[in-house]
């Protein structure tokens, strides 16, 4: 039965997370990478999309065909049109960096050169898709909350340990949910409506991470989460998602765009925190 297939950007994007559930695995990694990547989207061909993302571009028409367009082309006429409006993409800031830092590009000095290209790209593309409300909103959360729980393994470990700190510097009733000894899931079983739960997690996600939040979440308490897609695990689950892309999944993934924002919402944690009202310190944010 066919039927009017979406005409908008966000019409497209809504689609697309009503029914990743039921997609397959290669429709999943098609989905991922198509809101991941919008401009990349726009401009490539399908079998330039195909091999960034490892699926053969015929993938990629079935797909397309499956939401209601007679073929990718119609499907990536909506990027197109988004792209008018858009800011660079991913690949279009790393490019220009790169064109600015010049140079040679061999040895040690290279790879620096390269991460640091990837990391400034990836920092400007943080500010430009955040959203200030949903900022002002986790950093009442944070405030409100009797205890602000922490919980994030393996590569997001870094993050998590720098909120703790931080929030617990400022005075914040903070557990850190850490995985050594195997007390995680035991110890969020005591969290509460009136606490909070934040979740740093990304691809691919720690099972024992997502069965604590899935769990938490039912229980009611609210759950902040930075992960790397709106399509990830804990889109369902938080209350507020922090989506940052990541565009490679290689080994040299930077964490310098979550651990910026966790700083963010931190000093505007900080920013509500602070006694003297009169002469702040820290310019008071507005909440919502």
């Amino acid at each position: 039965m066919s039927f009017r297939p979406p005409e908008t950007y966000e019409e497209l994007i809504r689609l697309i997370h009503d029914r990743y559930d039921d997609m397959s695995k290669s429709y999943q990694k098609i989905a991922v990478y198509l809101t991941q990547n919008p401009n990349d989207v726009a401009v490539l061909s399908v079998n330039a999309i195909g091999q960034k993302c490892g699926i053969h571009a015929s993938s990629f028409v079935r797909y397309a065909q499956s939401l209601g367009y007679k073929g990718f082309k119609e499907l990536q006429g909506v990027f197109q049109r988004r792209l008018s409006t858009a800011a660079p993409g991913f690949d279009a800031r790393v490019k220009a960096l790169e064109a600015e830092l010049g140079g040679a590009r061999e040895g040690d000095l290279g790879l620096l050169r390269d991460l640091v290209a990837r990391d400034v790209a990836s920092l400007q593309e943080l500010l430009a898709s955040i959203d200030p409300a949903a900022m002002a909103t986790a950093a009442g959360l944070m405030e409100a909350a009797d205890t602000v729980y922490l919980i994030g393994q393996l590569r997001s470990a870094p993050v998590v340990d720098l909120l703790r700190y931080v929030l617990t510097m400022l005075g914040k009733r903070t557990v850190l949910l850490d995985a050594s000894g195997g007390l995680a899931t035991h110890m969020a079983k005591v969290a509460r409506p009136t606490d909070v739960l934040f979740v740093v997690s990304f691809r691919f996600y720690a099972t024992e991470v997502v069965n604590v939040a899935e769990e938490t979440a039912a229980r009611g308490v609210p759950i902040i989460a930075l992960t790397d897609s709106t399509l990830s695990p804990y889109a369902k689950l938080a209350r507020i998602l922090f989506a940052v892309p990541e565009h490679e999944y290689t080994f040299s993934r930077s964490l310098a765009a979550p651990m910026c924002l966790a700083q963010a919402l931190s000093v505007a944690l900080a920013a509500r925190l602070q006694k003297n009202t009169d002469a702040p310190r820290i310019p008071v944010v507005t909440g919502p």
